[in-house]
């Protein structure tokens, strides 16, 4: 159940960061297909951070004592370039447009989803 409503609140982050940032994309024809392309990525987004992160936090460890954290900011923009590339690849109708869209989309996405972790709860 906590794996499903935190797909939820990812999928809500990735609706929000479509809205609120020029350059990530959902095109889908009707709201049910956008929602399911939510759903779909949020999916994808939630698997390459469990797999990836992990391993760029501690190969990059230096990296985030150096930029005090600031470095997470990066890496998070490139998972979700990642996740933009493999959704284009499993045919899913999500686009990040550039470096700029992904880090400002990370933010975002990461705001939101505290918000919704806070108000939700473990």
């Amino acid at each position: 159940m906590k794996i499903i409503v935190k797909i939820l609140a990812v999928a809500a982050a990735l609706w929000a960061a479509t809205k609120l940032v020029d350059g990530i994309i959902v095109s889908a024809d009707t709201p049910a297909k956008e929602i399911g392309t939510l759903l779909a990525v949020a999916l994808v987004f939630g698997v390459v951070n469990a797999v990836l992160k992990p391993i760029i936090k501690t190969l990059g460890c230096a990296f985030y004592i150096l930029t005090l954290g600031l470095f997470a900011l990066v890496v998070n923009a490139g998972l979700l370039l990642l996740t933009s590339w493999i959704a284009g690849q499993l045919d899913l109708a999500f686009h990040v447009a550039g470096f700029w869209a992904a880090l400002w989309g990370a933010i975002v996405i990461g705001v939101i989803s505290w918000l919704l972790d806070l108000v939700l709860g473990d």
